[in-house]
């Protein structure tokens, strides 16, 4: 269980189900023409998880110090994992999720998109030793890799069956999907700002430089209550312009992410406590789960 917890099972079954989602929630409803067979869609889902959990892995390890301080009953390393182990875990996991990487790259005919899951891997170790400590940096760093994770299923199995013939159908398929992923990146984007506030006292004693160690506590809750605004404009400005005939689509969206975006800039705008922005970490978690559960949903507006 232990391991469980170091890999953050629960992020990487969340990540399993959005790709789910993408695949069998609105690419095969739209009949578009694809790439990958079930059993290479299974591995590109594993190389994803694999990866990912590489990267929570690093992250820990990098972590240990700052964690005793701002959540001292969840740390693992050197007390529940020798750090050894977690260092070959994280090894053994990117190497699967490379290889896979590999194979998949060059079975769709693209062995230039091998190079993204080296990238990706680099980026989870460069984020958890360095770039975590620069200023917004590590936040958009992180959060366009969850991006990815959304794109990713459409650039192994959509992209290479585009032809001339069914450009538009493959394309607005495709926009689809980026809309969502811009989503989940200013979602997470703000989520990491949240949770540096929450995370300000360990974080000062790593001598990390997060948005509210530099401007300072009270800015960072006002620029997240900002960016929460903007994000809630966006989806209402996205269902004005594209699910206006779309009434059950309309619905949900107005239900599941307009009404609970509402609340989180309420509650932020009086966040005060640890707990308060613990709380609303766990809301924005919430949020774009219920986004991601829309994806399915898009099939009906094809019947």
């Amino acid at each position: 269980m232990n391991y469980l917890k170091l890999i953050r099972y629960q992020n990487l079954l969340f990540i399993a189900l959005v790709q789910i989602f993408i695949k069998y929630g609105l690419i095969l409803p739209f009949e578009v023409d694809t790439t990958l067979t079930t059993f290479d869609f299974a591995l590109l889902v594993i190389a994803t998880l694999s990866i990912a959990a590489a990267g929570n892995i690093i992250n820990d390890v990098y972590d240990v110090e700052i964690d005793k301080i701002n959540k001292p009953n969840k740390v693992l390393i050197g007390k529940k994992i020798p750090e050894r182990n977690a260092n070959r875990l994280f090894i053994i996991l990117n190497i699967i999720g490379v290889s896979i990487g590999f194979y998949l790259s060059n079975s769709i005919g693209k062995p230039g998109f091998a190079a993204m899951f080296i990238i990706f891997s680099a980026l989870l170790y460069l984020y958890a030793s360095y770039l975590k400590g620069m200023l917004l940096i590590g936040n958009l760093v992180v959060s366009a890799l969850v991006a990815m994770s959304l794109i990713i299923v459409v650039l192994f199995d959509v992209l290479p069956a585009i032809n001339a013939q069914n450009q538009i159908a493959q394309s607005a398929l495709f926009k689809i999907v980026l809309h969502y992923s811009l989503f989940a990146f200013f979602i997470n984007f703000i989520r990491e700002i949240v949770k540096d506030v929450q995370d300000i006292n360990g974080d000062k004693k790593g001598e990390m430089n997060t948005l509210p160690i530099a401007i300072g506590r009270k800015r960072t809750v006002l620029t997240v209550f900002a960016l929460g605004v903007f994000i809630t404009l966006a989806v209402v400005f996205y269902m004005y312009e594209y699910l206006y005939d779309k009434q059950f689509l309309m619905l949900y969206f107005l239900l599941a992410l307009v009404g609970p975006l509402l609340f989180f800039c309420i509650k932020t705008w009086a966040a005060k406590s640890k707990s308060e922005f613990g709380m609303l970490s766990k809301l924005l978690k919430l949020i774009m789960f219920l986004g991601i559960c829309s994806i399915p949903l898009f099939q009906f507006t094809i019947l």
